[in-house]
């Protein structure tokens, strides 16, 4: 399955918790996406999340339902590592 980097603006400060975390589990597990991890900016204010999904689209429909924003959606092929050479993403 295809691996994404989602980019995500928040308006408010975000305040991560596992009942909202569950909830959106259960929204992407409906559109057949699966939320990896996400780094969290210093001013919680912004994420970039990996998630395996087939489409792009599919991330999309999932955050418009879930209530989050997916501003930037770039589909991953590959790594670059500290020593300059490529690597699969996964």
């Amino acid at each position: 399955m295809p691996l994404f980097m989602i980019e995500r603006n928040y308006a408010e400060k975000l305040d991560p918790n596992a009942a909202e975390a569950e909830r959106i589990n259960l929204i992407n597990d409906s559109e057949g996406v699966h939320w990896l991890y996400s780094f969290l900016s210093a001013d919680l204010r912004k994420t970039y999340c990996l998630y395996d999904a087939p489409t792009a689209e599919a991330i999309i429909r999932a955050a418009q339902r879930a209530g989050i924003p997916a501003d930037v959606v770039v589909e991953i092929d590959a790594r670059v590592l500290a020593d300059g050479s490529l690597a699969p993403a996964v």
